[in-house]
């Protein structure tokens, strides 16, 4: 049987082997980049995010060159990770392509092996049944079972993810267990609960109170996301495009200098803003962005 490896064409082989090279470069010692030279993973972490956040956009708005371009980027960030090992001596790009490639053979037994998957869903079970066999036999290797093995595992599954994917994660799996309110008055119930703590640690001046108790107020809110079978991070970057629209608008009727001016005549550009989305919005696509005064790029391409 061929694999992917084998398939592939000598131009993409030789691209890899000619990003490798860069990066290896950028990180001689005797003639590499001084920044590049002192990155470490943790000083590289913030741009692994980064980059993956820029992929997803870039998705958003089904821009191809874009999307090529902040994909070439995410694979900077791997292959230097990878580099950084190697120096090291702990492992290199080769073995996390051939770790990876391990991995999607064995967790696709209807593909590389025997089992049958008619759809999706079975595909699905598939995948599952293998990761939970693969947890059995780790936890099996260890010395001694742990007591709180749901937790262990959520865990180590949220520890990459960002904060408000992690904290879905962790409400979706506890609820699953039974760790659920009754009805939604009962989710409610918590945000306000959660919110009049919020604000007596603000009035308190303890930060760090305060940094604990807003964390538990967007904690609740994601579980009111859950209950409502709605995405709590489409629907933050929807309000951050929201509003950055909003506000390059209020910038451009002040000439763009937003000093010195009082909230009363900011507030009163803000609506003049809202209300002018809002009666673009009712408008055919074409006549919409044919009237916006501020778009002069394409927003596919800018």
């Amino acid at each position: 049987m061929s694999t992917p490896a084998a398939n592939a064409p000598t131009a993409t082989l030789g691209a890899l082997a000619d990003l490798i090279g860069v990066v290896a470069q950028l990180r001689d010692p005797q003639g590499g980049c001084p920044w590049d030279l002192e990155q470490t993973h943790a000083s590289l972490a913030p741009y692994v995010l980064e980059e993956a956040h820029e992929v997803a956009d870039a998705i958003h708005h089904g821009d191809d060159r874009h999307l090529a371009e902040e994909l070439g980027d995410l694979l900077l960030q791997v292959v230097l990770h990878a580099q950084i090992a190697a120096e090291d001596g702990r492992f290199d790009l080769a073995e996390i392509a051939r770790g990876i490639s391990a991995k999607l053979v064995r967790r696709h037994p209807h593909v590389f092996g025997d089992a049958e998957a008619a759809d999706s869903s079975a595909v699905k079970a598939h995948w599952e049944a293998i990761k939970e066999t693969e947890r059995n036999e780790q936890v099996a290797s260890q010395t001694a079972p742990s007591a709180s093995p749901l937790s262990d595992r959520l865990a180590g599954k949220v520890r990459g993810q960002p904060a408000l994917a992690g904290a879905m994660t962790i409400s979706k799996k506890a609820a699953a267990a039974g760790f659920e309110w009754d009805d939604m008055a009962g989710v409610w119930e918590k945000v306000h609960e959660e919110l009049d703590e919020l604000k007596e640690a603000v009035a308190s001046g303890d930060r760090a109170h305060a940094q604990e108790e807003l964390g538990d107020v967007l904690f609740t809110l994601v579980n009111v996301a859950r209950w409502c079978g709605i995405d709590p991070e489409a629907g933050l970057a929807g309000t951050n495009r929201r509003f950055l629209d909003r506000f390059a608008r209020v910038e451009a009727a002040l000439g763009g200098d937003l000093q010195g001016r009082g909230i009363g005549e900011l507030e009163d550009l803000w609506r003049q803003a809202k209300a002018q989305i809002r009666a673009e919005a009712q408008q055919p696509q074409s006549e919409s962005f044919q009237q916006h005064p501020f778009h002069t790029k394409n927003p596919l391409t800018d």
